[in-house]
């Protein structure tokens, strides 16, 4: 998690127990909140405050929210979960790991926050996203989330007819060719030392994509401060008013270490994610992982239904161990 942005409003930190912590406070995190505090769970969201599309002017691809700024949308979420109870926190998670179990039995975990505060929740919901790792090339980070962009499905209709670069990182760029080409006549791609074989390159051909193998030294800006191309390494200026990019995408995993998630990397070197299983259950008993920071490619609306079925999930277990504690008490007493 980066340094906080976040101005508005903190809820207090509860001294006691809560049902659950839930560490990230995007669609993942707000929608397994909202569920949970539905089934009156008692649920602290620990938001950072820097989501990652926060460059990004609208979210797409998202029926009904469709071209709605992404900050509305995280602000709409919040107002929602706290009407139903749920409390959000903004900070960033210093520490997370277990704790002793409660006198029942019943799981314990403990979460420190950067300025020393502690919170302690019978169960854990991991939603803190990821980061993506652009290219160290000078100019094109200024551009991301603009006129540098990574998802077609999330930007490209809104960069449809316009000159679009592929700035290749390895094989995934090659099928981000053929999804930008269903957007756009104009297609370059930049090799930029990657290897493109005999069937890529006819298939390139075919679908009159110019393949470009001369290194790139620099993205430029045009007068107007928005993205004019790219120069290469020859000193060639090749014009281009949006890049495609495949980052590497990294799950957030500050102050998680504490927890033992198991994590595993992409092929091609497309990122590294925390491992995850049905209902975003984890090895670690007591934790899920929603959203981003286990499902790299997923858009607004899978990280919403993904936080949600996490979320319905760990109200469920939480149940069954209600239960059974009920059971154990009342077995006390008459016994």
């Amino acid at each position: 998690m980066s340094a906080q942005t976040s101005h508005y409003e903190s809820d207090a930190l509860p001294t006691e127990t809560v049902d659950v912590v839930v560490i990230g406070g995007g669609a993942a995190g707000l929608n397994g909140a909202l569920m949970l505090a539905r089934s009156r769970r008692s649920v602290v969201v620990i938001d950072s405050g820097t989501p990652r599309n926060a460059p990004a002017s609208a979210m797409h691809g998202f029926i009904v929210l469709d071209g709605t700024p992404p900050p509305e949308i995280l602000k709409r979420g919040r107002q929602q979960v706290r009407e139903y109870g749920g409390q959000i926190i903004f900070g960033e998670v210093a520490t997370a790991e277990p704790a002793a179990p409660s006198t029942d039995g019943d799981l314990r975990f403990a979460i420190t926050l950067a300025d020393g505060r502690t919170l302690t929740a019978r169960r854990v919901l991991v939603a803190t996203g990821l980061r993506e790792v652009l290219p160290e090339v000078p100019g094109l980070a200024e551009h991301w989330g603009r006129n540098v962009v990574h998802c077609p499905y999330c930007h490209g209709y809104e960069v449809r007819d316009e000159r679009i670069g592929i700035l290749a990182t390895g094989p995934a760029s090659v099928h981000h060719a053929w999804l930008f080409r269903q957007l756009t006549d104009d297609l370059i791609y930049l090799t930029r030392g990657t290897e493109l074989d005999a069937d890529t390159r006819a298939r390139f051909a075919a679908r009159n994509i110019r393949i470009i193998e001369t290194d790139v030294k620099e993205v430029v800006n045009g007068n107007d401060g928005a993205l004019a191309g790219v120069r290469l390494t020859d000193d060639t200026f090749v014009e281009r008013r949006v890049l495609a990019v495949a980052t590497q995408m990294q799950a957030r995993t500050e102050g998680l270490d504490g927890l033992k998630l198991p994590m595993e990397d992409l092929p091609d070197n497309m990122g590294r994610r925390f491992a995850s299983a049905m209902a975003g259950t984890t090895e670690i008993q007591g934790v899920w992982v929603a959203g981003n920071a286990t499902d790299l490619t997923a858009q607004v609306g899978a990280s919403a239904a993904a936080g949600a079925l996490a979320g319905s999930h760990i109200n469920a277990l939480l149940a069954t161990a209600d239960t059974a504690a009920a059971l154990a008490a009342a077995q006390m007493t008459t016994g």
